[in-house]
């Protein structure tokens, strides 16, 4: 597998590369779609044509850009990753698409965040390989129509349904990443730790798996700064004390909330009575852009039943008022 454009991936570093599983065997978890994936890639390799375009939706930090990247490695085929906000002009959408060659991988992330007017050059491009521009002003402008080499295009998305449904259909392979239960964060974490060359005793595997709100990728940036804790403060090997006492250094509470979220139940059950509140209400009260809480700290508290939303805003569950009233440090 070749990367087209690595600048997408460079805040990443070597650690991180390292942690990405590189075949669907090395891939924990999501057991149903990996087996899906694999039926899907081997069968287009058998017929000697491109995968089929793929779209994969589901919270942050699950595996969707691991699965393209081992999409494309299965099907030996060259990548180029984008996203969304970064295809600003049709122009710079069509200048991408012309440059794939046979079997080429097109990932874009975010991809919910498309202009309407790059979203229409998809639409033919999926469909028949090809790229419809004007050419021209005025009177004299004229259609051309210019023939592109098969690809696949893999979109990820966390907001499945802000796509449009002319662009959800054209993808023939729909898959929905989920949170990953707690025997397989801890496989996980125990497989970064052989990585990072640290040893992890099975009850801080644990601890850990149980605050990183089951995504991997808040486990291994947990296990780094854990690691630190253990090399400077202890023998180098994470044990279930290090780990509980790192974890509690990071303001990560036993339930895998951070600050931000504690935040923002103490402000709906203390400042507004449980709510209900509006979003830019809480926005503005917990000092986060709405966007933010909406894409990546509300999931979390609704999974965990802290939080519902309804028609007048966001309100408190009866779990959460009971844990706050029995004091049992929610806050």
């Amino acid at each position: 597998m070749e990367i087209l454009s690595p600048r997408r991936l460079e805040g990443e570093d070597s650690f991180e590369r390292n942690l990405r599983p590189k075949s669907f065997s090395e891939f924990i978890g999501q057991k149903g779609i990996v087996l899906n994936l694999r039926v899907y890639v081997h069968a287009a390799n058998k017929r000697e044509e491109p995968l089929d375009h793929v779209l994969l939706h589901g919270p942050a930090g699950l595996g969707k850009t691991t699965l393209a990247m081992i999409i494309a490695r299965e099907m030996k085929a060259r990548i180029r990753i984008s996203s969304g906000p970064a295809i600003e002009r049709p122009g710079d959408l069509a200048s991408i698409l012309s440059t794939l060659e046979k079997g080429d991988v097109l990932f874009i992330d975010e991809i919910h965040r498309l202009h309407p007017a790059v979203e229409e050059i998809l639409y033919p491009a999926m469909e028949d390989f090809s790229l419809d521009i004007v050419v021209g002003k005025g009177g004299g402008a004229r259609d051309l129509r210019i023939k592109l080499s098969p690809f696949t295009l893999i979109g990820a998305t966390t907001r499945f349904a802000r796509l449009t449904s002319p662009l959800r259909s054209r993808f023939g392979i729909i898959e929905r990443i989920d949170y990953y239960p707690p025997e397989e964060m801890m496989e996980i974490i125990q497989r970064s730790s052989s990585i990072f060359g640290i040893g992890i005793e099975k009850e801080a595997k644990a601890e850990i798996a149980s605050r990183s709100r089951g995504t991997p990728r808040i486990a291994n940036r947990l296990l780094k700064r854990i690691r630190d804790f253990a090399e400077v403060e202890g023998n180098g090997n994470i044990t279930w004390e290090i780990a509980k006492g790192a974890l509690a250094r990071l303001r990560i509470d036993e339930y895998g909330m951070d600050e931000t979220e504690r935040e923002i139940m103490r402000v709906i059950i203390e400042d507004f009575a449980g709510g209900p509140i509006g979003l830019k209400t809480l926005a503005a009260a917990v000092k986060e852009e709405g966007e933010t809480i909406e894409e990546v700290h509300e999931p979390y508290l609704i999974q965990k039943g802290f939080l519902a939303r309804t028609p007048r805003g966001r309100v408190a569950t009866t779990k959460a008022l009971k844990l706050f009233s029995k004091g049992e440090g929610l806050f």
